[in-house]
């Protein structure tokens, strides 16, 4: 049988994986390759918590391929280079890989594909992760989408799942080629341990992402549609950054909910799947608008006044310490665990945008490189929809109050409470703005800022002022 490379990406599983299903269906050897070239993904090289990620579902992948005979080489890039090495070095005709969408991924992959077929291989990819490519819906007037009312009701109109292709028992290993370079030689792991608290709550690779699934379509998908605000209960899937790692397909995600369909169900299902649709219509935007990851899709805002950076206030946001509660407690579970509640992200990409008018850009670029499902369409289209300046924008004339958003979502105050510790003895309705009560305040959380970096009300009137302005 011939060989063939199947080049590993961002889908780092074995089911429904169709670079790979494609090479065995058509009678290839797969070779299972990783290419470490990070340099290639232009200003937006993966972050140090993506890294983390990345390093232990890459061994969890490689554990997969043995336990069925194979294994994952890896390698360096340049990626060109190294596939056309490769090619000839295990005697492969083809190479087979899932799409990506992020631009300078895009354009890298489409000059690949060229060279590599005009020296005579087979270069071919296939779609691994989405449920719609960027270009397969279109508008009447057959253009891109930028509101998602009418993007999800045309994604719903075409919506057609993939069967479930189930990991292989056995793939045999090829002897060819040389096996690469170990794990830790990519770098991908810290050299120091501060991601230890992120294993406490994640297990990267394929198994877990299943096992993640089945835990929520058990528990937390039952009332998804009225818990998923609130960020002291357990009322998400935490699937993303499987998703993002391609740990499992979005399909199978979708098909799962589909077959547990009841009339008691269907709403809950509804809002979840409406919560992939917003994953699509993310990638849709940012294949159609590319400079979007660093540009106002909105033009009007290029002429708005951000304030001047203010790097203590940044600092004071990063770490936790701006004085408000719910945008120090969101910002803590992110340092500690690589990821945040969605509600709360919205709320502290709001202070960050609104109250300290800093650019989205900056709170974008830490959220990268704090997350461990960060991911540039969604990270893009989120924080520019807070922003007010992308596609289906919050307006921004819409400024979140972070109290009385926290008095509603987090009601008891057990989220501020768990991730801010300074403020659990204080009374539940002084946890949500205790700057309200100085006296009780200074008695029992003195280690606590007595007051916002920014006042709320004067913030909120100064974004306003500057909205107004740029009208």
């Amino acid at each position: 049988m011939p060989n063939a490379l199947v080049w590993f990406r961002n889908d780092l599983r074995l089911a429904d994986q169709p670079a790979l299903r494609a090479a065995l269906d058509e009678g290839y050897e797969p070779i299972c390759i990783y290419i470490h070239a990070p340099d290639e993904e232009g200003a937006w090289a993966p972050g140090a918590a993506s890294n983390a990620w990345r390093h232990r579902s890459l061994k969890a992948l490689d554990g997969a391929l043995r336990s069925r005979g194979s294994r994952l080489r890896l390698f360096f890039g340049p990626s060109l280079q190294t596939l056309q090495t490769l090619l000839m070095a295990c005697d492969a005709e083809a190479v087979f890989w899932n799409r990506r969408y992020e631009p300078a991924i895009e354009k890298r992959d489409a000059e690949i594909k060229k060279k590599l077929r005009g020296q005579g291989a087979r270069a071919e990819s296939y779609n691994g992760g989405l449920l719609f490519e960027p270009w397969s819906l279109s508008t009447q007037q057959n253009g891109p989408y930028r509101v998602f009312t009418p993007f999800w009701r045309a994604a719903l109109a075409a919506w057609r799942l993939p069967a479930a292709w189930d990991a292989p028992k056995r793939i045999e290993d090829v002897a060819e080629g040389p096996d690469g370079v170990a794990l830790d030689a990519l770098h991908l792991a810290p050299t120091r341990d501060w991601d230890a608290d992120f294993w406490e709550r994640w297990t990267p690779g394929e198994a877990s992402a299943h096992e993640a699934l089945e835990i929520f379509v058990e528990g937390a998908l039952r009332g998804y549609r009225e818990q998923r605000d609130r960020p002291d209960r357990v009322g998400t899937s935490r699937l993303s950054p499987h998703l993002h790692f391609g740990e499992i397909a979005p399909w199978r995600v979708a098909a799962e909910l589909e077959a547990l369909r009841t009339a008691s169900a269907a709403a809950d299902i509804d809002a979840y799947l409406r919560e992939l649709g917003w994953r699509e219509f993310a990638h849709h935007l940012l294949h159609h608008f590319p400079a979007t990851a660093e540009r106002n899709l909105d033009a009007r805002f290029d002429k708005f006044e951000w304030a001047r950076r203010h790097p203590a206030q940044i600092e004071a946001w990063r770490r936790g310490g701006t004085g408000v509660p719910i945008v120090d407690a969101g910002m803590r579970e992110l340092w500690h665990t690589g990821w945040m509640h969605n509600r709360v992200r919205m709320i502290a990409a709001s202070y960050l945008c609104k109250h300290l008018r800093q650019h989205w850009l900056e709170g974008a670029r830490w959220f990268w490189d704090t997350l461990v499902d960060a991911d540039l369409a969604n990270n893009t289209l989120g924080w520019q929809w807070v922003a007010g300046t992308g596609a289906d924008a919050s307006p921004y004339f819409r400024v979140f109050n972070p109290a009385t958003q926290a008095e509603k979502f987090d009601p008891e105050g057990d989220y501020i409470a768990r991730w801010v510790p300074e403020l659990k003895a204080l009374p539940v309705p002084a946890r949500f703005a205790p700057w309200t009560q100085p006296g009780l305040a200074a008695k029992l959380a003195p280690d606590y800022p007595p007051q916002p970096i920014v006042d709320l009300a004067e913030g909120r009137d100064r974004a306003l002022a500057a909205y107004r302005a740029m009208r």
